[in-house]
C-alpha cells in the first residue's frame, strides 16, 4: 500500500495565495483559523502556521493575536535582492567573465569605517580594490573592507584568482545585510578603471553584512555607465 503524500507548507501557501488573488478572500476578509485550515488541507497546524507566516512576511496578510488573520487591505510587496556573484551574473549575460585584483593591503580601519561599523579604534581590516569585466569590458570596480577579527582566515585567502565576494559567500555565513544605492560622479580613479570621463554619472551600491551582530565586510561597488539593476517582487 503506497504512503499518502503529505501536504507541505508550500502547497498551503500557494492555495491561500490563489484564493486571495481570486477574491475568494477579498481585502480585509478574515481567514479561517489555523486549525480549520489544517483540517481542510489534512496537515499539521505547524504547516499552516509556516505558510501563513511567509505570506505575512510578504505583506499579503495581517496576523494579529486574538483577532485572527486577515487579507491585507493594502498589500505590501517586498523586493528580493540576492547577493549576486559577479562571475555568475556575467555568465548569465552569455559573456566571458574576467576578474583582477588591483590592490590588497592590511590596514587599521579608517575612522569613518570604525564609526560606521562600530569597530574598535585599532581594528584591522583587509582593504581590497578589484575589477570585474564582461567580454574584457569594464563592468564593476569593487572597493572592499573586511573585518579581520570576524574573518581571521581572510589574511591567508588568495584573492588573485577568486573575488572576495565569491570567497566570502562560500566561507563565511551572514545573518543580515544593509544595502544602499546612489548615483555618483566618476572620480579620476573610477574614470580610469571604468573607461569613462571624469564626472560621468555612475551607479553605485554599498553593502554591509553582519554575522551575529559582528560586522563582516563593507563594500562599495561602482558600475560602468549605463549599468541597470532590476529585481522582481
Amino acid at each position: 500500500m503506497s504512503e499518502q503524500k503529505r501536504t507541505g507548507f508550500q502547497e498551503v501557501r500557494d492555495e491561500v495565495l490563489q484564493r486571495i488573488e481570486d477574491r475568494v478572500w477579498p481585502q480585509g476578509a478574515l481567514l479561517p483559523t489555523e486549525l480549520e485550515l489544517a483540517a481542510e488541507f489534512g496537515c499539521a497546524r505547524a504547516t499552516v502556521n509556516r505558510a501563513l507566516r511567509e505570506l505575512a512576511e510578504r505583506g499579503i496578510i495581517d496576523r494579529k493575536r486574538k483577532s485572527g488573520t486577515r487579507v491585507a487591505v493594502t498589500p505590501v510587496k517586498q523586493a528580493k535582492l540576492d547577493i549576486a556573484v559577479m562571475r555568475k551574473q556575467v555568465e548569465e549575460m552569455n559573456a566571458t567573465y574576467r576578474y583582477a585584483l588591483v590592490k590588497r593591503q592590511q590596514i587599521t580601519a579608517p575612522a569613518w569605517l570604525s564609526s560606521q561599523l562600530s569597530l574598535p579604534a585599532d581594528a584591522q581590516v583587509l582593504h581590497l580594490h578589484c575589477m570585474h569585466y564582461a567580454d574584457n569590458r569594464p563592468l564593476q570596480f569593487e572597493e572592499r573592507w573586511i573585518n579581520i577579527a570576524a574573518v581571521p582566515e581572510v589574511v591567508e585567502a588568495d584573492f588573485e584568482s577568486v573575488g572576495p565576494n565569491e570567497w566570502l559567500l562560500a566561507e563565511v555565513p551572514f545573518s543580515n545585510a544593509e544595502i544602499a544605492f546612489s548615483a555618483v560622479a566618476a572620480s579620476d580613479q573610477l574614470a580610469e578603471f571604468l573607461t569613462c570621463t571624469t564626472n560621468t554619472p555612475l551607479f553605485q551600491m554599498e553593502r554591509t553584512t553582519w554575522f551575529q551582530q559582528q560586522p563582516v565586510t563593507f563594500v562599495r561597488m561602482t558600475f560602468h555607465p549605463g549599468y541597470r539593476m532590476s529585481t522582481r517582487y
